[in-house]
């Protein structure tokens, strides 16, 4: 286990279990002190000294009532969208004096509309100590679907928050407006691979589920005081052609950026992004245009009809927050 920091740490990765992509409680042993829902909710969790319920301290988090036998709690979460795992994070933020000894996770796949059963399950992650007020990443190579997990506490207490990060497993087959579908949307696959900067807020944003709900649900960079400017390269879920773009700068009103543009390239699997960003011949998908605050920007006739791509780079002159980024097309033919 090592604690680090989330974000674009785990690069192309996101939290399948987030309650803003759909994730939700199925069921659980005990919730006496704090609720299973906040395992899913954004943040870390925040502690209020002197605020208490009718059960005793309020927690943000899950903490169930102390055991007097040897047996264990337990919660299933169904994933927002279903995915390969990849990492997970176990954070006993807050939790100090009333944090589990321990946890393991098991895993399930089942088919859309149906729950788990007890042995429908497998183990994830075997049974591992856990700290108090801190955050447990556990790094897994799990190549299988998963559409639920179940986070197993020894013998009781409180967890702040679960994230569970993977790669989502797209749809065979999506349609949006006729036969295009969004193609970097993280619901079809997409990822946030590398950006210039992301001082406010992080990139994987720009390709969630609906319209940002605050400035803080984008991706925001710091004023830029030299030359040059932000950019976010992006995966699509599949290859394919993309035909319409939407950017949109939904509550960024004095700090949205002046100008962006879009380029797309062929990018292998497992390309060096560090090093490797200018070794691709990128092509003008969007060419130079100018963003106005607040507003939703939509480009049709605009947009540079090429061969498939697997990336695009959004670049933003020179700096700023974009909210959400859009790009409908239809996929490759094999």
């Amino acid at each position: 286990m090592t604690s680090e920091p989330t974000g674009l740490t785990y690069g192309r990765y996101v939290d399948l279990a987030a309650e803003r992509l759909g994730g939700s409680i199925v069921e659980f042993t005990d919730e006496f002190f704090a609720p299973a829902t906040n395992l899913i909710r954004p943040g870390r969790g925040v502690f209020i000294e002197d605020k208490y319920t009718d059960h005793g301290k309020w927690m943000d988090g899950w903490e169930t009532r102390r055991h007097r036998a040897p047996d264990y709690d337990w919660c299933v979460i169904k994933l927002g969208l279903p995915g390969r795992i990849s990492a997970v994070d176990i954070d006993t933020h807050h939790f100090k004096g009333n944090h589990p000894e321990a946890c393991s996770i098991d895993v399930a796949c089942v088919s859309p509309g149906e729950t788990p059963t007890a042995d429908a399950f497998t183990e994830l992650v075997p049974r591992a100590e856990l700290d108090p007020d801190s955050q447990h990443l556990i790094r897994i190579d799990h190549e299988d679907p998963v559409t639920h997990v179940r986070l197993n506490i020894y013998p009781d207490g409180g967890v702040a928050r679960l994230r569970i990060y993977g790669t989502v497993v797209a749809p065979s087959t999506a349609t949006l407006d006729g036969d295009a579908f969004d193609l970097v949307s993280v619901e079809n696959g997409g990822t946030a691979l590398a950006a210039s900067n992301q001082f406010f807020s992080d990139p994987i944003n720009l390709i969630m589920p609906g319209r940002g709900t605050s400035m803080a649900d984008g991706w925001e960079t710091r004023r830029r005081r030299g030359p040059g400017h932000d950019w976010a390269v992006l995966a699509l879920g599949q290859p394919g052609v993309i035909e319409r773009v939407v950017v949109d700068t939904h509550h960024f009103k004095g700090n949205y950026p002046q100008r962006c543009s879009i380029d797309g390239c062929v990018m292998p699997s497992g390309a060096d992004l560090k090093t490797g960003l200018d070794d691709h011949p990128w092509t003008k998908i969007l060419p130079d245009t100018a963003l106005s605050a607040h507003r939703e920007h939509r480009f049709d006739d605009d947009v540079v009809t090429s061969g498939p791509i697997t990336h695009v780079r959004l670049n933003i002159f020179p700096d700023g927050g974009v909210s959400r980024l859009r790009l409908f097309g239809r996929p490759a033919q094999e």
